[in-house]
């Protein structure tokens, strides 16, 4: 698994001090051996430092589950990806929509 994976999903634990969950540069991967992996973790709310030890496997491809149809996922799968900036400006827009969604989607 990657890095920046392990580090995502690591962003769910919180401080065990103040509660505070991580943030993903508030973790520090130290090293692994297989499926075994030791980090270090920094709260810069209380500043604490913890270590953590984590088994991951990494081995199954998680089941995905979908409304699409074969056909629709086909034609989807290799399609451009939605960027960040892209998201935030469809949240700009929504926020700002005074309207419903035959409007929304009849507009051009």
């Amino acid at each position: 698994m990657e890095e920046d994976l392990i580090k995502r999903l690591m962003t769910s634990l919180k401080c065990g001090v103040c509660g505070r969950c991580y943030g993903v540069d508030d973790i520090n991967i130290l090293g692994h051996h297989q499926e075994l992996w030791f980090l270090g973790a920094f709260c810069p709310a209380c500043h604490t430092r913890c270590l953590v030890a984590a088994a991951v496997k990494g081995d199954k491809v998680p089941e995905l589950m979908t409304d699409l149809t074969g056909v629709e996922l086909n034609k989807f799968k290799d399609g451009d990806v939605i960027t960040a900036d892209e998201m935030l400006d469809m949240h700009n827009f929504l926020k700002s929509f005074n309207g419903n969604a035959s409007q929304l989607f009849s507009q051009r």
